[in-house]
């Protein structure tokens, strides 16, 4: 069954009581025993499970091709609980191209508890296996990056993570699974914010870890979200299933967007680089076209003049939102280094840009007017 279709129909099925097609949403925080105090169904405490946070796993596990998955209140939490699956002693492979949240959420919180961290480019393999140790439990793997849109060979990463009996965990917040199938190329869990294209309409936060295998790492991140409580409200996970049906139609439209406002970009005499992987001039374009389905809405350009120029630029559009986060219907644009702050390692004159489903010529037509006033 094609991914589309399991995007409609994976645990949808009618209410069997009123026969309602859109999913019930169930807002109990506790569910009732029977006369000999036994539990009629799966669910006993809101923190430990949920109707709708179970529907919802169901369908994260689908997309992405898991055995498994476990919903979190935010992508943070989803990365907290795998750093939090690791023992003092333990070492991770970070890639230095990463979102700035997963790396100050682990220089801040797990540093201090001896797990031990190396930081590689993510797209130089040599590199990558160079950091690797006896003790390394979790190769971790960003693609397409933050904000530079680098490109990881997912298959080699995971192959190289396997051979020392570590973890391959793949950030798919970008690519999403209707671009990317990390599991299939080799990789042992997935995460997402679903708070980007899963959600698509910027009104929801989530996170998502879906795992290859029903295994321990699967058992133990399970055990730190139901004692932990990192859970997602039912009404969170609801509009996020709500959502779903309509993604792999929105990510077709965003990557067509995506395709011609990177190509305007790179002919502009304002602009000195784009960043985008359905460019032939992107260094990694020939692994992004093997392991990707299609290239996604993200995109970053730099300006000729710097962070001025690109300040100036932003400051300047009118359909663009100047706004953190992605994935939803309306383009954004941010200035990266300006967000992340002094610790950024963004280009000063890098703007990173979700484009929405506008018209893409419009989108053209504002940045056209932004970059030459």
């Amino acid at each position: 069954m094609h991914i589309e279709t399991r995007a409609i129909h994976t645990a949808r099925k009618p209410d069997p009581i009123t026969g309602a097609v859109a999913p019930t949403l169930v807002m109990s925080t506790t569910f009732a025993r029977d006369e000999n105090y036994a539990v009629p169904g799966e669910h006993i405490y809101g923190r430990t499970s949920n109707p709708n946070r179970r529907a919802l796993e169901e369908v994260y596990a689908t997309l992405e091709g898991g055995a498994a998955a476990i919903a979190y209140a935010s992508g943070q939490a989803a990365s907290n609980a795998l750093f939090q699956c690791m023992n003092p002693g333990e070492h991770v492979v970070l890639p230095r191209e990463i979102y700035f949240g997963t790396r100050a959420l682990f220089d801040t919180h797990f540093l201090r508890m001896g797990i031990e961290m190396t930081p590689v480019g993510g797209a130089n393999l040599a590199e990558l296996r160079a950091a690797l140790r006896p003790n390394t439990k979790l190769v971790w793997v960003e693609t397409p990056s933050n904000p530079l849109l680098q490109i990881t060979d997912i298959a080699a990463a995971a192959r190289a993570a396997h051979e020392i009996g570590a973890a391959c965990v793949v950030d798919n917040t970008w690519a999403t699974p209707f671009c990317q199938q990390p599991l299939a190329l080799g990789a042992d869990v997935v995460l997402h914010s679903t708070t980007k294209y899963f959600g698509g309409h910027s009104d929801v936060t989530g996170g998502a870890l879906v795992f290859r295998q029903d295994d321990a790492l699967y058992a133990r991140a399970r055990s730190v979200q139901g004692l932990g409580g990192a859970v997602p409200s039912p009404f969170d996970c609801w509009l996020i299933q709500r959502s779903i049906p309509s993604m792999a139609y929105r990510l077709r439209a965003h990557t067509e967007h995506a395709a011609k406002v990177a190509e305007f970009l790179a002919e502009h005499p304002a602009v000195s680089a784009v960043h985008y992987p359905g460019l032939a001039s992107h260094p990694q374009h020939a692994i992004a076209r093997e392991q990707m389905r299609a290239f996604g809405g993200m995109l970053s350009f730099e300006t000729t003049g710097g962070r001025e120029a690109a300040l100036r630029t932003a400051g300047r559009v009118q359909l663009f939102k100047r706004a953190t986060s992605l994935g939803g219907y309306e383009s954004l644009i941010e200035h990266r280094a300006s967000v992340e702050g002094p610790a950024s390692t963004a280009p000063a004159g890098l703007l990173r840009c979700s484009i929405g489903l506008e018209h893409p010529d419009d989108l053209i037509a504002d940045l056209k007017e932004a970059l030459e006033s």
